[in-house]
């Protein structure tokens, strides 16, 4: 399998580590940053030190969301992710879920909207093996990127 991890940010990840600060894992498609995101990625850069956001790739948002979608490439995505003061760290993953990404970050804690059960999020199980923690974020009320596009299309 091939490393998703680039090596500086792998040896960033071992520095941390060894300062005993905390790594917060955090993931999601990111297509059309609204309020919502921002607050999420506020609240998951709170629970740590250094936030990690995994981002789909653009054909895995296309399977998860859709033909259309993602509306921003993945490499715009990233680069407005990286943009906003809470993000540290920016990985694309191809696959539908970010279950190989978290078992190769390995966080201390993940972070996901309170939209999901415990159960239903992904790498949960292996964090809480580990001895992270999982933590559901409140969702804020009114932002929604599905929303946002039937609204944008009259719908």
């Amino acid at each position: 399998m091939a490393m998703r991890i680039p090596p500086e940010l792998a040896e960033r990840l071992s520095a941390l580590r060894a300062q005993k600060k905390t790594i917060v894992f955090t993931n999601g498609c990111f297509d059309l940053l609204h309020p919502g995101h921002i607050h999420q990625l506020r609240e998951a850069k709170k629970l740590g030190d250094f936030l990690i956001v995994g981002l789909n790739s653009d054909a895995s948002v296309r399977r998860l969301k859709g033909e259309g979608r993602p509306l921003l490439s993945a490499d715009a995505r990233r680069e407005l992710l990286l943009a906003i003061r809470y993000v540290d760290a920016v990985i694309v993953f191809d696959e539908d879920t970010p279950e190989a990404l978290i078992r190769e970050v390995q966080p201390d804690v993940l972070a996901k909207g309170a939209e999901y059960t415990e159960e239903d999020i992904v790498g949960a199980e292996f964090v809480q093996s580990c001895g992270g923690r999982v933590v559901r974020i409140p969702m804020l009320a009114g932002y929604s990127t599905t929303d946002l596009i039937a609204r944008v299309r009259g719908k």
